[in-house]
């Protein structure tokens, strides 16, 4: 089973949001150390609890800290950007790390709505445009002359040229998107974690639509889940709790961070018996290493996953690099 890490720097107890910035170059390194094929980050605005609203950056200085692992975004937001800007960004980063660069886009604006606007946000109905344009600029910076005579974007080059260029992927949380990664011929990401769903029928629908591409001749697809391991059980379960509440407090209409582990408990034990916490855990995993090595075996084999990305998970630095040494023994 193949295991990669996707980061969203999460803004932990007595941590600034710069501090989680920095905290993520010392989780990558941990993940490279530990054998993890790739290691992505997030995409997300206005949103306290999470310093990652430029992946581009984070990614620039990751080249710098690392040798051998792959590094991409999970991802950028296409329909927040120009296509040929997110084009030239990621040859740059493939001029810096080649051969190590990966460049996951998703449709979503990664914000609400009014931080969309502030962005000035195209709506989703631009994304098979934008995704096109980006496609043909990428495949031309690297040799593979796309762009022709009548196509809209001739005469407009995406630079620094160079012998290779990012591995492509859509971010998908519907067997709809999955469809049109696999027709595209990218690879396919399904964020299982965003979806509330199982991922199988979207890695179904993914390999049905396969086409070759100049991206690659065979499909890759994967699914993003949170894990998270301890020595036990039951500090799995605490550590975790931070994450559960507010992931319950966001589904009761409330934007609540719990980084106190406490704090979270009390309110999980207040709402012991709301349904939705149920479906909370349901879709994560939580345990001892071997509970959760075991549930993402189960789920890649249920799935018929190539790889499976684990959100590092846990209130602290300490306990994301743990649980990621647990689940994936150097």
């Amino acid at each position: 089973m193949r295991l990669s890490v996707l980061d969203l720097s999460p803004v932990g107890a007595g941590v600034t949001q710069a501090e989680a910035v920095r905290q993520t170059l010392e989780v990558a390194k941990a993940a490279e150390r530990l054998g993890y094929d790739r290691f992505w980050v997030a995409e997300h605005h206005n949103i306290e609890g999470l310093a990652s609203p430029a992946p581009e950056i984070l990614i620039a200085a990751l080249t710098q800290v690392t040798s051998t692992i792959r590094l991409g975004s999970g991802g950028v937001m296409l329909v927040n950007y120009s296509p040929l800007k997110v084009a030239e960004v990621f040859m740059e980063l493939e001029a810096l790390a080649p051969g190590r660069i990966d460049l996951g886009v998703g449709r979503a604006l990664g914000a609400d709505g009014r931080t969309g606007a502030a962005l000035r946000s195209a709506s989703s109905e631009a994304f098979p445009h934008y995704f096109a344009l980006l496609n043909a600029w990428l495949l031309d910076a690297s040799g593979k002359e796309l762009i022709g005579p009548d196509h809209p974007a001739r005469e407009i080059r995406a630079h620094p040229r160079g012998p290779s260029h990012p591995d492509l992927f859509m971010l998908c949380s519907s067997p709809d998107s999955a469809d049109f990664a696999g027709r595209a011929g990218v690879g396919m990401v399904f964020a299982e974690f965003i979806a509330r769903a199982d991922g199988a029928p979207a890695v179904e629908a993914y390999r049905r639509a396969f086409t070759p591409s100049p991206f690659r001749q065979t499909p890759m697809a994967a699914i993003a889940t949170i894990a998270l391991a301890a020595d036990t059980e039951a500090e799995a379960l605490r550590l975790d709790a931070p994450r559960r509440a507010s992931t319950l407090a966001t589904a009761l209409g409330r934007r609540q961070r719990f980084p106190v582990i406490p704090e979270a408990q009390a309110f999980l034990a207040e709402h012991a018996d709301d349904p939705r916490l149920l479906d909370i855990e349901a879709r994560s995993i939580a345990g001892d290493a071997g509970t959760v090595r075991r549930r993402l075996a189960e789920k890649a084999q249920a799935s018929g996953a190539d790889e499976i990305f684990v959100m590092a998970s846990g209130p602290s630095l300490e306990s994301r690099i743990r649980s990621l040494a647990l689940i994936k023994p150097a």
